[in-house]
């Protein structure tokens, strides 16, 4: 009996038929979600029941999934993110996680260095005048001589540092393991949190985890922010105190933020009220060339992972 992959993923190789050729070409038989939406927990299990691997999005794999699927031997993540699926109760069941974290480098920056021209230079907000038929023009700001600060130095938060630096801005970093020798030769200060907050006039977010040692940009944090600063989160929704921000924009404590990620998706929360907000629907990493990419990395991490079980 031939092993069997599923692809959970709500969509899967709408941008390029690499992925499916790939999997076509394994020599493993293969089912894929066909429903167009995230994955319920009993809806992995009905349809996953009898595969040993799974090509995963952002659906649970909680302790009941996968004590339900008894036959799996790898998770293969597509994107970077493990934190939808139970590490302890997979390594306790000898079941391989694997992710893509490579492929997701690009479209993040290109997205954090995006929203933060667009704070800068209020594109959206003109957009949006412009569209109520209102010729109205307010100053922007330069990006050039900015202190950016970057919370988070991992493979994302140093290529945002990097590029950051060549449009001429300061930049400072925390982590909570810096690579100080990569910080110098690149010219980024390392700082605390707390001076982080307090020196930044634009704070990005990229932190890769939050389990180690969780943080919260609450009440507090926000306060002790520049003011007139600005925040862009592209990292954990869970990471931003949503009414904090919000009562921060209302009163121009914070001048802005940008935010790809929220505590509860799909959002249709406070933040959308604010016309300082510019707000997409967590697609930081959802570019054509990049999702090709990423779904490829995935089911080549789960084609190898059965033939090394093999």
């Amino acid at each position: 009996m031939k092993k069997k992959i599923f692809v959970a993923l709500s969509t899967f190789s709408e941008h390029g038929s690499a992925p499916l050729e790939l999997l076509k070409g394994s020599g493993f038989d293969f089912s894929i979600n066909m429903l167009g939406k995230r994955l319920g927990r009993e809806e992995i299990v009905a349809l996953g029941k009898d595969a040993e691997g799974i090509v995963a999005g952002v659906e649970p794999y909680d302790g009941f999934v996968i004590d339900h699927l008894p036959r799996l031997r790898c998770i293969s993540r597509c994107g970077v993110g493990i934190d939808n699926i139970d590490a302890e109760k997979a390594s306790d069941k000898r079941i391989i996680i694997k992710n893509t974290p490579d492929a997701v480098i690009q479209p993040v920056v290109e997205l954090t260095i995006a929203m933060a021209f667009d704070l800068m230079r209020r594109l959206s907000r003109h957009t949006g005048l412009m569209r109520a038929r209102r010729w109205h023009k307010e100053a922007g700001n330069l990006l050039f001589g900015k202190k950016v600060g970057i919370l988070g130095l991992g493979r994302i938060g140093k290529r945002v540092a990097e590029v950051m630096l060549k449009l001429g801005t300061e930049v400072y970093g925390t982590d909570l393991r810096p690579d100080r020798t990569w910080a110098d030769q690149a010219g980024v200060k390392i700082v605390s949190s707390v001076e982080l907050l307090r020196t930044s006039d634009i704070l990005t977010i990229h932190l890769s985890s939050i389990k180690e040692k969780p943080f919260r940009l609450g009440t507090d944090e926000i306060a002790a922010m520049k003011a007139g600063a600005f925040l862009i989160n592209v990292s954990r929704g869970s990471v931003v105190d949503e009414m904090a921000l919000y009562d921060a924009l209302k009163i121009g404590r914070l001048a802005g933020a940008a935010l790809d990620v929220f505590p509860e998706e799909p959002y249709a929360g406070k933040l959308c009220e604010l016309d300082n907000m510019i707000m997409t629907p967590h697609v930081a990493t959802l570019t054509k060339e990049s999702r090709v990419q990423m779904e490829e990395e995935a089911v080549r991490n789960v084609i190898d992972c059965l033939k090394a079980e093999a």
